[in-house]
């Protein structure tokens, strides 16, 4: 069974959370604040920063704008992107809760994998945050498989789970359904990838030559979605959306949440118009067939023992 994460009051999150990234960087206070009504206006409680986004910025803006809410929210970040040693992660997450306002979080992640630090020194240091009441919840991000699971092993050692993990998964990047997804349902945790967007590619922006946007102008981001079948996965996309009468960036999010596995996508954008279509993913019914259609414009990614038959 997979766990139950709740705010402080006991609500629930819902299957889609609302990622920061943008807030203090492309969207400026008045944009992240009417993104942030726009989520709460459509039932999302869950919301996800990190300490190194934005240079601090937008776990500030978070915090000011979660405030009055703040018991019925879920409220996550992450630290260790550097590294995930006892001093860092104490330091870091010290800033995290002054930038915040908050005495606790509740959801904290490791931001990715350190093979250079051993998982006991994090994890004792996971376990004084959680005796000292300052988080309800860990999580991991951009974790193999198998990190997932060494971190598993380790934290049981502590009386500690892993409650929630943070994959990159949409139509064009599916290696989680591999080993990912099957692990997190087998293990009862919670899956909340990012990117359902695909960093704007699977919104239909980039269909012209003078489109403008992080896969242009961001060399991790162009070399990532920089290939030649993932524009033509995005481009029938958009071709399905307008015969169907639906944004391509409703078509794209509802698919990342429509997984057997249950995934609780993480939306994001600059403003709330762009947000619009993300949100609308919310209230839209996918049924099997259209499901398989989209799932067929992009390949599906073999089983992890790679025995095709078994499939």
């Amino acid at each position: 069974m997979t766990r139950l994460i709740q705010s402080p009051d006991g609500t629930s999150i819902g299957r889609f959370a609302f990622g920061t990234m943008q807030f203090g960087g492309n969207a400026d206070e008045n944009a992240s604040a009417g993104m942030f009504e726009a989520s709460l206006a459509a039932g999302i409680t869950h919301f996800d920063t990190a300490y190194n986004y934005t240079d601090g910025r937008s776990e500030q803006i978070l915090g000011r704008l979660a405030a009055p809410h703040r018991d019925r929210l879920v409220i996550a970040t992450k630290v260790g992107y550097d590294n995930a040693r006892a001093t860092t992660l104490r330091s870091h997450f010290d800033i995290c809760r002054q930038r915040l306002d908050m005495d606790s979080v509740d959801i904290l992640y490791l931001h990715r994998f350190d093979a250079q630090t051993d998982l006991g020194e994090t994890f004792d240091t996971l376990a004084a945050f959680k005796s000292e009441g300052l988080i309800r919840h860990i999580g991991v991000s951009n974790f193999a498989a198998w990190q997932v699971m060494k971190a598993v092993a380790v934290a049981a050692t502590r009386d500690l789970t892993i409650d929630i993990i943070q994959p990159m998964y949409n139509l064009v990047k599916r290696q989680a359904e591999v080993e990912i997804f099957p692990m997190a349902r087998d293990q009862g945790i919670v899956i909340a990838p990012y990117s359902p967007l695909g960093g704007g590619l699977l919104s239909g922006k980039y269909s012209t030559p003078e489109a403008s946007g992080r896969i242009v102008n961001d060399s991790h981001y162009a070399t990532r979605y920089g290939v030649d079948w993932m524009h033509r996965a995005a481009a029938d996309l958009s071709d399905i959306a307008r015969e169907i009468g639906i944004h391509p960036a409703t078509l794209a999010v509802a698919w990342a949440a429509r997984h057997p596995a249950g995934p609780f996508p993480i939306l994001s954008a600059r403003n709330a118009d762009q947000l619009a279509p993300s949100l609308a993913a919310i209230d839209f019914d996918m049924d099997d067939a259209l499901y398989a259609r989209l799932s067929a414009l992009s390949p599906t990614p073999p089983p992890a023992t790679d025995r095709l038959e078994e499939a």
